[in-house]
C-alpha cells in the first residue's frame, strides 16, 4: 500500500485510520447480509441498525435531549442554506438574523435572502473576516424567526469558542467544519447542522439536529424533500439514504466514543494540536503571520501567510516532500491552511510544527 501522508485537506478531509481499516475489512461483505454496504437496501434490518446506531452515538456524544430530532440528509450545507429559511420563516416570523464571519456565512446569507427578509446582525467583510464580533456589535431583532451563524469558517480560520447570546430567538448553527470537536449545550440551539466531510465522515450525508417544536413551522406546501417534518416522520428514510456515508459516520462516532473516550478528551487534544501551530506562528518573529486575530483563531483550520509568494511556493513544495500534503490556502485568502480536524493525529501536527520551525530557520 502507498504510504499515507499527513493530509491537511480542508475537506473531504482526513478520517481516523482505524475507521478506514474497518471499512476496508468490511467493504466486500458485511456480517449478516454477506453483501457490501454499497449494495444493501436502505430499508434492510442491517442498515436500520446502522443508522440507528449512528443516531444513538450522536445523541450520546452531545447529550441530545428527546425533544430534538436527529436527521441524516443529503445536499450538504448548500441545501441547508435554503431549507432553513424555507422551513423556519413563517407569516408570523418573517425575518431572520445572520452573523457573517466568513465565506460560508456569506453563502448562507445569499440563499436566505431568496426566501424572506434577512437582517445582517454583523458582517466582518470590511476587516477581511479576521475576527468575531463582540456582543455589543450585534444588531439583533428580538422577534427574529432565528439567528444563523457559522461556528467555524474554514477559509479564514475564524471560530466561535462558544455560542453567541441571542436571548429567546432560536439559534441556528452551521457546524459543518467543527461538529463534535467539543461538547455542546444542545439545548441552546434551535437547529444545528453539519455536512460530514470535514470532521465526521465522507461527503454525502448532512446531519441536522433540530428542536421538535420547530418542525411545526414546516409548511405542507413545501416540496417533499425540502420539508424537515417529512424527514423526521420518515426517520431519515424518505428516499434512498446515503448508506455508505452514514455507515462511516457510525464508525467515526464509535471511534470518538470508544477509542478517544468522548468529546471532552477530543476537545483537549484539539486545543493542544492547535496550540503547537499557533506557537510556531507567534514565535516566528513575523516570518509567519496568522490571518485571524488571536482571540478569534480556529482550532480546526490554522490559516497563515509567509513573507512572499516565492516562499509560499517553496514551503508547499518542501512540505509535500516531507509527507505533509494539502496545505495550500484557499484561493480567496492565499497562504497556508492547515486543517487539523478531529482525525488528524497529534504526530501529524508535531511533524508540521517541526517543519515550520525548520523552514523559518533556513529562510528567515
Amino acid at each position: 500500500m502507498t504510504q499515507r501522508a499527513y493530509n491537511f485537506s480542508a475537506g473531504p478531509a482526513v478520517l481516523p485510520e482505524p475507521v478506514l481499516a474497518r471499512v476496508q475489512q468490511e467493504m466486500m461483505a458485511l456480517p449478516g447480509p454477506r453483501a457490501s454496504i454499497l449494495e444493501i437496501s436502505h430499508r434492510s434490518p442491517t442498515f436500520k441498525e446502522i443508522i440507528g446506531a449512528a443516531e444513538a452515538n450522536v445523541r450520546k456524544l452531545l447529550s441530545v435531549p428527546e425533544n430534538y430530532s436527529v436527521l441524516f440528509l443529503q445536499g450538504g450545507s448548500r441545501l441547508q442554506f435554503s431549507m432553513i429559511p424555507m422551513n423556519l420563516l413563517t407569516n408570523e416570523k418573517k425575518s431572520a438574523d445572520y452573523i457573517v464571519t466568513g465565506s460560508w456565512g456569506k453563502h448562507a446569507l445569499k440563499e436566505a435572502r431568496k426566501e424572506g427578509e434577512i437582517n445582517v446582525a454583523w458582517d466582518g467583510g470590511d476587516e477581511k473576516y479576521t475576527r468575531l464580533p463582540t456582543s455589543d456589535q450585534l444588531t439583533l431583532d428580538p422577534n427574529a424567526a432565528y439567528l444563523h451563524y457559522t461556528s467555524n469558517e474554514t477559509i479564514h480560520g475564524v471560530q466561535f469558542p462558544g455560542e453567541p447570546e441571542v436571548g429567546d430567538v432560536p439559534l441556528v448553527c452551521d457546524a459543518s467544519s467543527d461538529f463534535l470537536y467539543r461538547p455542546l449545550a444542545i439545548e441552546r440551539y434551535g437547529l444545528i447542522y453539519a455536512c460530514a466531510q470535514k470532521n465526521l465522515g465522507p461527503a454525502g450525508v448532512t446531519i441536522v439536529i433540530l428542536r421538535k417544536d420547530l418542525l411545526e413551522r414546516s409548511r405542507d406546501e413545501l416540496p417533499g424533500y425540502l420539508n424537515y417534518k417529512t424527514h423526521a416522520e420518515a426517520g431519515s428514510l424518505m428516499n434512498t439514504a446515503p448508506t455508505f456515508a452514514i455507515y462511516v459516520v457510525r464508525l467515526v462516532t464509535d471511534w470518538l466514543l470508544n477509542d478517544l473516550g468522548g468529546l471532552e478528551k477530543m476537545y483537549t487534544q484539539n486545543q493542544a494540536k492547535a496550540a503547537m501551530l499557533y506557537e510556531a506562528i507567534d514565535q516566528s518573529e513575523g516570518f509567519y503571520s496568522g490571518h485571524a486575530q488571536a482571540d478569534s483563531r480556529s482550532l480546526m483550520n490554522v490559516v497563515f501567510r509567509l513573507p512572499s509568494e516565492e516562499l509560499t511556493v517553496a514551503f508547499l513544495a518542501q512540505a509535500e516532500k516531507s509527507n505533509l500534503t494539502a496545505l495550500g490556502g484557499h484561493r480567496s485568502v492565499g497562504g497556508i491552511r492547515a486543517s487539523i480536524y478531529n482525525a488528524m493525529p497529534v504526530a501529524g501536527v508535531e511533524t508540521l510544527r517541526d517543519f515550520m520551525v525548520d523552514f523559518n530557520r533556513k529562510n528567515h
